[in-house]
């Protein structure tokens, strides 16, 4: 089984948002949940602290769990190519004559 990655299309396959496909926008690998673009998005109350001073509403995406998604297109990412590094002379290394 293929691992889901950043920017991968997904499928829901289980739970209120099943058969809806959207994109990943975060994974948290520890919780093994995976937050979708524009699914579970909550507010959250913030009390005013020194670090935000306003207060207010805040928007968190609640992760769904990994085994509910099902991969429909997996995320391209280009490969560095192996050929633009330079190589190492072979005098270079220690004790070569």
């Amino acid at each position: 089984m293929k691992t889901l990655k950043l920017n991968d299309k997904v499928m829901v396959i289980a739970g209120d948002n099943k058969g809806k496909t959207a994109t990943i926008v975060g994974i948290d690998r520890k919780a093994g949940k995976a937050m979708l673009e524009g699914l579970e998005v909550r507010e959250r109350h913030m009390k005013k602290s020194y670090l935000n001073p306003t207060g207010g509403k805040k928007t968190i995406h609640v992760g769904i769990d990994m085994s509910n998604l099902k991969l429909v297109e997996a995320a391209t990412y280009k490969k560095a190519d192996k050929k633009a590094a330079p190589k190492k002379d072979a005098k270079a290394k220690k004790g070569a004559k």
